[in-house]
């Protein structure tokens, strides 16, 4: 089978920035086509114009991804500018939420993240698997986080909608593998992106979180290559960085453990 992110016909949800950005312009350095989709329309066109200033091929395009029929439209309008199905679907789109415990956080906040993180993923998966399966061959790729199994406190909405994505991600793997159809699922900690600065947390939580991704991030480029690496070879799962391996295996090998340390840290907490 050939190569999916290779010579590709790339779909890429919040790709105007970021992680998204970077699964874009690899795509297109790989030779794909690349429909660039962000809900911010001015960062989907900067995407698609560093794409095109490289000699690529790209097209800019708005989407909501907690809209069902934005993404519906998306999947109609890409296919008519390919001239054929998508071949590599990423759905990348996400925000951040944090700094307050289970019924402190506003409920408005719960409903905003879990329209993007998880209901964006459901729509992209929903919309562009049963495209894949009969067409019988490509992938998707699902962006979630170390935060879906690692259940650290104050960070609940966050945590439950990348779990979901994860979820989500190994079924979908168990149900196409049958249709020659590759699932990876990206779990990374700290990546440098705007995610923070966007995240709806109270302004200590995001002066502490930027120190985190400052000392510990990693850049978008290399999760990007590291993914896309790992769905042409098929592997189901990436977790980009030492400390997500790391945190992955605990969690699997001593979940109990696991749950004890993160009640530990959450009463150290003010």
């Amino acid at each position: 089978m050939a190569k999916v992110s290779y010579e590709s016909r790339a779909i890429v949800t919040g790709a105007g920035s970021g992680i998204g950005r970077a699964f874009a312009l690899e795509l297109a350095k790989r030779g794909g086509q690349v429909v660039v989709s962000d809900i911010d329309l001015a960062a989907a066109e900067e995407t698609v114009s560093m794409i095109t200033g490289q000699g690529g091929k790209a097209l800019a395009f708005t989407c909501d991804v907690s809209r069902l029929e934005d993404v519906q439209n998306l999947a109609e309008k890409s296919e008519q500018w390919f001239g054929l199905a998508p071949t590599v679907v990423i759905n990348n789109a996400g925000v951040g939420t944090g700094g307050q415990p289970v019924g402190d956080s506003p409920i408005e906040d719960w409903q905003w993240i879990v329209g993007i993180n998880l209901w964006g993923v459901i729509h992209g998966c929903h919309v562009f698997a049963p495209v894949l399966k009969e067409q019988g061959f490509g992938g998707i790729v699902n962006v979630s986080s170390a935060a879906s199994f690692g259940s650290a406190p104050m960070m609940a909405a966050y945590n439950t909608t990348k779990a979901g994505v994860l979820a989500l991600s190994e079924t979908l793997s168990a149900e196409l593998a049958a249709h020659g159809i590759k699932v990876t699922v990206l779990c990374p900690t700290f990546v440098k992106t705007n995610v923070i600065q966007n995240a709806r947390m109270k302004t200590e939580s995001i002066r502490d979180a930027q120190k985190m991704m400052d000392k510990a991030g990693v850049s978008p480029e290399s999760v990007a290559i590291k993914t896309l690496d790992a769905l042409d070879k098929n592997k189901m799962y990436v977790m980009p960085q030492t400390d997500a391996k790391v945190s992955w295996f605990i969690k699997r090998l001593a979940p109990g453990t696991w749950t004890k340390m993160m009640g530990k840290a959450a009463s150290r907490m003010p």
